[in-house]
């Protein structure tokens, strides 16, 4: 979204999380966190850019929200939002290495 600042990257790097997905629509965010909650997959969503500010200010965050799952869950995750018709932006195990650059 942004090549010029970064935002268009995974902000976050924890070891054993895999990016699951990048959504830019509030109410998206809140029906994959309904969806992980019944799954019982953990999960755990971060703005990009300064994206608290940014959501009290604006009311949403135009830089997008990231959702990471444990790598051991990624895939039956995936398989939960592909049933559901998603067309978000999934991420992959190359997004997330490409921050460390």
């Amino acid at each position: 979204m942004d090549l010029f600042f970064g935002f268009d990257k995974p902000v976050l790097n924890e070891e054993g999380l895999s990016l699951l997905c990048t959504l830019y629509d509030d109410l998206l965010v809140e029906m994959y966190e309904a969806l992980l909650k019944e799954e019982e997959i953990p999960y755990l969503k971060k703005d990009r850019s300064g994206g608290g500010a940014i959501r009290i200010l604006m009311g949403n965050n135009p830089h997008g929200t990231d959702i990471y799952v444990p790598s051991a869950h990624v895939e039956r995750a995936r398989e939960l939002l592909m049933a559901e018709g998603d067309d978000s932006d999934y991420g992959s195990d190359d997004a997330v290495t490409e921050s460390d650059e």
